[in-house]
């Protein structure tokens, strides 16, 4: 005879289901938000994140991958929170947080980018970035775009910290906004591969400076796809059907509820019904 905690755990699987899926949508929202916005590959070669980042700012909430911010909304530190793309990726240990601005699509980054913010050793805590006993190389600097410089690219990613992490010379201690390269801080100071990012967009006046247009993403268009060999969902913005029925495929008629199909409660109040009758 099935447990009555079974059971639970089988009415609830499609709140699971459903919950994995939409974290893969998301992830492949933003992996087609980073190819979109040219960061990928203007600042980073390739972009494959084992987790979801949103970035919570004080009287905004959460925002969504580019969105165009004022400098004043974005000056405050935002709530940073991370969400595993399945349960095979553990949340443990030590992370680096850095965001950097990859000023406007096009620009030309072989010099670097400014630093607006790096905090080694912050750890996920309730699924949040926590900087508790954290070491603030760089503490979060609110953008400031130059006036008519056109819309800036402010990438927020999360890196995990081997035990093996050393921070190269001239950044062990705190430092205001500078000039880096991220990609070469990675390697120097041995960080682990990236987990998680995402950006937000931030102009000050009308820009005076010619920008290349790129395509918007459109969700309609995201299919998730399977777990690659890193434990990642991905995902890519090609378009699909309109998410209607084809016409070739047959209705389906007389056919009985699934678990699927019922509410959890339902599910609960029926498996309790089996247990007391048996």
């Amino acid at each position: 005879m099935i447990s009555f905690p079974i059971l639970v755990s089988i009415a609830l699987l499609p709140f699971t289901l459903a919950q994995s899926t939409d974290t893969a949508l998301q992830l492949a929202a933003i992996e087609a938000h980073f190819k979109q916005s040219l960061i990928v590959p203007q600042l980073l070669a390739s972009f494959n994140p084992s987790a979801l980042l949103t970035a919570n700012y004080a009287g905004l909430g959460v925002v969504t991958p580019g969105q165009l911010l004022t400098k004043e909304q974005s000056a405050p530190t935002p709530e940073v929170t991370i969400t595993p793309a399945n349960s095979t990726v553990s949340l443990d240990g030590n992370y680096t947080i850095v965001m950097v601005d990859a000023d406007i699509v096009g620009s030309d980054l072989s010099n670097g980018e400014n630093r607006h913010w790096l905090v080694n050793g912050v750890q996920i805590t309730g699924g949040k970035v926590s900087t508790d006993g954290a070491t603030a190389i760089t503490a979060y600097a609110g953008p400031g775009p130059a006036t008519g410089s056109g819309p800036h690219r402010y990438v927020i990613i999360l890196y995990s910290q081997p035990d093996s992490f050393k921070a190269p010379a001239g950044l062990s201690e705190p430092i205001g906004v500078t000039l880096f390269d991220l990609n070469a801080y990675q390697k120097d100071s041995g960080l682990g591969p990236l987990v998680a990012a995402t950006y937000i967009t931030v102009e000050d006046g009308t820009a005076t400076v010619s920008i290349p247009v790129t395509s918007s993403v459109v969700s309609s268009t995201l299919v998730p796809v399977g777990p690659t060999s890193s434990g990642v969902s991905s995902g890519s913005s090609t378009k699909s059907g309109t998410g209607t029925a084809s016409a070739n495929t047959p209705a389906k008629t007389n056919s009985a509820p699934s678990l699927f199909t019922l509410s959890p409660l339902a599910v609960i109040f029926t498996a309790a019904a089996v247990l007391v009758v048996a």
